[in-house]
């Protein structure tokens, strides 16, 4: 008997450990672990992101431009990639994502310090309202580098032809340390005060895009109209340039907006879906615009308008389903149509490629349509539009539409001036004449 019970023990305590495994199997499945699909996602997002600026929006611009001024229109984007990235590495990153206070953020990322590679990020992790990722760090903080990247080489379309390099380097610089990322961390930071308030922005319509709309059209004031304008014609130098830029702008378009969704997962193929029938919506309401007052479609006119579709979309294509997106792709298209031929010369401004007529207005309209468009059941509880019975929801967004502009504008204001008194903003009047690529680069297209 005793030598059945010195059996029978070990063998009860190793049917007990081996049921006891998976629990502790269970228990460690349900620490946070870095997903490697949505970690492989993220990352072709992020490289998505980088060719929005580089080539597409370099070679969008590029096309638009007179050839005297291509390559310097190109070298702005180039230049501005280069600059952001530096900048957002060393301290524009702690800005936007340290946690700080309400209005910014602080200085514990200064080139990357404290940054855990191994582990799954939380932004926010100190807040009351943490947001978790299955990616590291290092990932989020390149995806987010592209944002940055792209958001002030949007503005360099309002003053196309007569800004100086130094000067648009100056400003690029300054502008995205200290409007871009303290907007960032206003609205996408759990202790910002637009994330407080419930600001939807789901991908950037206002941090990214009514910001480089109001700032190019407070640039465009500030540095006056393109000589000549607007009697004489500013033709394009090669549409077919702005086609194949705005082509990959759309492609990189679902990495901005599906990216957004922080992994590989139905919110992320929703954002997908909505941006593709908005861009497409957006197109298709330009050209019939433009038909029916022209007389005409353009090629300029379509692409314009898909531009104006993706831009509407960005703040609402994490919340809103096929119809939202089908409806504010349309009414983007036909107000950007009306913001770029028909406001800015009753108002008498020169933007000259229509960063605010695009980018602005199509991000204060997408930002207003995501408060009546957003769906509870692909937003969650927390993004809940008119449609759903939440009317509040758009005079939330009105709320920090108004606050991303007045902040943007008199800051913008300011950084402008200083420069202009420090070292010049506007090339003479010999230079513009002669064109900026020989005259501030010794280069030209042949």
């Amino acid at each position: 008997m005793s030598r059945l019970f010195a059996f029978a023990v070990p063998l009860l305590a190793a049917i007990l450990g081996a049921f006891a495994l998976p629990a502790g199997a269970l228990a460690q499945t349900d620490a946070p672990t870095i997903d490697t699909g949505d970690t492989a996602w993220m990352l072709t997002s992020t490289a998505l992101v980088l060719m929005m600026t580089i080539p597409g929006l370099a070679l969008f611009y590029g096309g638009m431009v007179r050839k005297m001024n291509l390559l310097a229109t190109v070298m702005q984007s180039f230049a501005i990639t280069c600059l952001v990235a530096v900048l957002w590495v060393v301290v524009g990153y702690s800005i936007a994502f340290g946690g700080g206070n309400a209005y910014f953020g602080d200085f514990s990322r200064v080139l990357m310090a404290g940054m855990d590679m191994s582990a799954p990020f939380t932004l926010g992790a100190a807040s009351s309202t943490p947001v978790a990722f299955t990616i590291p760090e290092s990932v989020f903080v390149m995806f987010q580098m592209t944002f940055a990247i792209i958001t002030p080489a949007l503005i360099t379309g309002a003053f196309a032809d007569r800004m100086k390099f130094s000067a648009m380097l100056v400003f690029s610089g300054l502008w995205s340390l200290l409007v871009y990322s303290p907007i960032a961390h206003w609205v996408w930071h759990p202790n910002g005060f637009l994330f407080a308030e419930g600001v939807l922005d789901f991908a950037g319509g206002t941090v990214v895009h009514i910001n480089a709309g109001v700032a190019g059209l407070v640039a465009a004031l500030v540095i006056g109209k393109r000589r000549g304008y607007p009697s004489e014609h500013f033709v394009p130098n090669n549409l077919v340039l702005s086609l194949i830029g705005a082509s990959l702008l759309w492609v990189g378009w679902f990495g901005f907006n599906a990216g957004s969704a922080g992994g590989a997962n139905g919110r992320a193929g929703m954002a997908m879906l909505v941006t593709m029938v908005a861009a497409a919506a957006a197109a298709l309401a330009w050209m019939f615009a433009e038909w029916i007052a022209k007389g005409k479609p353009s090629v300029l006119g379509i692409i314009s308008g898909a531009i104006g579709g993706l831009v509407a979309i960005t703040p609402a294509s994490g919340f809103v389903d096929a119809g939202g997106a089908l409806v504010i792709g349309a009414v983007a298209g036909v107000i950007c149509y009306w913001g770029a031929t028909s406001l800015k010369y009753m108002l008498g401004y020169d933007d000259s490629l229509d960063a605010f007529g695009v980018h602005g207005v199509g991000g204060i309209v997408g930002a207003v349509l995501t408060g009546v468009f957003a769906r509870q059941a692909i937003g969650g509880d927390a993004a809940v539009g008119w449609i759903d019975g939440n009317s509040g929801q758009v005079m939330i967004q009105v709320y920090g539409i108004i606050a991303t502009l007045i902040y943007t504008a008199v800051a913008s204001f300011i950084l402008l001036k200083v420069i202009d008194v420090v070292i010049g903003l506007r090339v003479s009047e010999d230079v513009e004449r002669e064109g900026l690529d020989l005259a501030l680069h010794g280069e030209a297209v042949h």
